[in-house]
């Protein structure tokens, strides 16, 4: 956990500041014997963008269903919106939006009807559609059948759907995933438009200029939350250094550089190629020597956010993977 984390009790206290919208500590979920969410504490304030990080299999669907009482949390303690995440999921899920990461609406029914039917689940009044369609722009586009509509549509009419009961959570799962890079960066003004008017976020994502667009950061690795804080905090954190090489046959420099000491990421980039480790000196000299031998230049570089997140994933163990099998006497190994 990062310097930036800053645990605040469970319930609010007189004269306190405002509670954060989400509070959980010490999530655990399991699904058999395997532990899927393990120990996970999170905070996200009202009208902050939370981004949340990892690869694929490492929690964050899980630990934002056990969020919204979709699941029940096996460990742990928390609250949402001010509602306890055991007793009270009813309430979290009444004003919480939850955009899915596949579209999940019908795609033989109009955009219209599909909001329609939403309005009705809510005992919504037959204005909010009208409203809703009018807000995020799909009016003209109101009697298309969803199954027709392209990829940055659809998202529109999902998050339409998440936001037209005036939910004060939004939780946003990989929400931009095979969206063009417009609709994306129309999605995300839209997002932080809603947030400075108060509304809470917190998006799961695999695009690295999309977390830095997040007010805060949590990085999710194999069921363990291992950062937390503001890009800055994180990069910081992480102790990264990374140093740009740039000449001739930089495959063969990849090459000598595999394994070297203080080595622990290597990355071409155009013309360029990123050498990357958390132990500095070890990782200057090897990088220095191999300069000197194939005759490119070397130079001190930024640390990227997708550095950070390679690091984490190398260094975390896959906690679905299956154990290595006992040879049985007799056998071959």
């Amino acid at each position: 956990m990062t310097p930036g984390e800053q645990p605040a009790p469970l319930s609010a206290t007189p004269g306190a500041a405002a509670p954060p919208v989400i509070d959980v500590r010490n999530l655990v979920k399991r699904f058999g014997d395997k532990t899927v969410v393990d120990q996970v504490t999170m905070q996200v304030a009202k009208g902050e963008i939370s981004g949340f990080l990892g690869p694929n299999g490492s929690g964050k669907t899980t630990t934002i269903r056990c969020m919204c009482g979709l699941l029940s949390a096996d460990e742990g303690e928390g609250r949402v919106l001010g509602y306890d995440i055991r007793s009270e999921a009813w309430k979290i899920k009444r004003e919480t939006g939850y955009m899915t990461q596949r579209f999940s609406f019908y795609e033989d029914l109009s955009i219209r009807e599909n909001l329609q039917f939403v309005a009705r689940l809510y005992g919504l009044e037959a204005c909010a559609v009208a409203d809703t369609l009018e807000d995020l722009g799909l009016s003209s586009r109101r009697n298309q059948l969803a199954g027709t509509l392209s990829g940055g549509w659809k998202q529109r009419l999902a998050l339409a759907a998440c936001i037209m009961h005036k939910p004060e959570l939004l939780l946003l799962d990989e929400p931009t995933a095979g969206v063009d890079p417009k609709a994306r960066r129309d999605f995300w003004d839209e997002i932080h438009a809603r947030a400075a008017s108060g509304l809470t976020v917190l998006v799961s994502t695999h695009y690295m200029d999309e977390a830095e667009r997040c007010h805060r950061i949590n990085y999710i690795s194999y069921g363990r939350l291992v950062a937390s804080g503001t890009v800055a905090q994180v990069l910081a954190s992480a102790g990264l250094t990374t140093f740009i090489v740039e000449g001739g046959r930089l495959d063969r420099v990849a090459r000598h550089l595999a394994g070297a000491p203080g080595v622990d990421q290597i990355a071409p980039f155009g013309m360029t190629l990123h050498v990357v480790g958390r132990e500095k000196q070890a990782l200057e000299r090897s990088v220095r020597a191999a300069a000197k031998e194939f005759s490119v230049s070397v130079e001190k570089g930024e640390t990227s956010l997708e550095d950070v997140f390679i690091q984490f994933m190398a260094e975390a163990s896959d906690n679905m993977a299956e154990p290595a099998s006992t040879p049985q006497k007799g056998t071959a190994a």
